[in-house]
């Protein structure tokens, strides 16, 4: 197991960590996330930083111990910095638009996709003459973002012949050789 649950997570300026009942709220600059604290595990604020504690060494608490450090740095990092994810449409003819938060896709189907995102996701959609559309989402929430990216991913995955479909920027895709190889 992973002994990242014992580092500390600091707390920087302007993030505040409240621990009540079970659950931990962090509250920064960008937003606002809650999040219920495993059995087992405890949590503490000293001398700013955010501590997590484990009750026994089973293999069940080592690992609860790990993801609640990380949960809990994953909304630190989101309410200070926040998330970005970047996804490329590679194929022809594939776009993409949005207007406020509906996001238009054009991935060679009869129809355009039409996908109406979360308030807490901020979608910015970037076309160049030349360059393949790039969707940008933008979130306090780590695993909103990634939800998101995931689900516009799925409508048109990569294929491994030519690479076409939506893919996340600076993927490597595994390509196959056609039939004439």
């Amino acid at each position: 197991m992973s002994r990242i649950g014992n580092n500390p997570v600091s707390i920087p300026q302007g993030v505040d960590v409240n621990i009540k009942d079970n659950e931990i709220t962090v509250k920064g600059k960008l937003g606002e996330l809650t999040q219920t604290i495993s059995n087992g595990i405890s949590v503490k604020v000293e001398d700013n930083a955010v501590l997590c504690e484990r009750a026994s060494d089973s293999k069940d608490h080592k690992a609860q111990h790990g993801l609640m450090r990380s949960l809990v740095n994953n909304m630190i990092e989101g309410v200070s910095k926040g998330w970005t994810k970047e996804l490329e449409l590679v194929g022809v003819g594939y776009r993409a638009s949005n207007q406020g938060q509906k996001l238009d896709l054009a991935l060679g189907f009869s129809h355009n996709i039409v996908l109406e995102l979360a308030p807490e996701v901020k979608v910015e959609t970037v076309s160049e003459k030349g360059k393949n559309p790039i969707i940008k989402l933008t979130s306090f929430d780590k695993q909103l973002v990634g939800q998101v990216a995931a689900k516009i991913r799925g409508f048109r995955r990569p294929e491994p012949y030519k690479g076409k479909g939506v893919k996340f920027v600076g993927e490597q895709l595994r390509r196959k050789a056609g039939k004439s190889a």
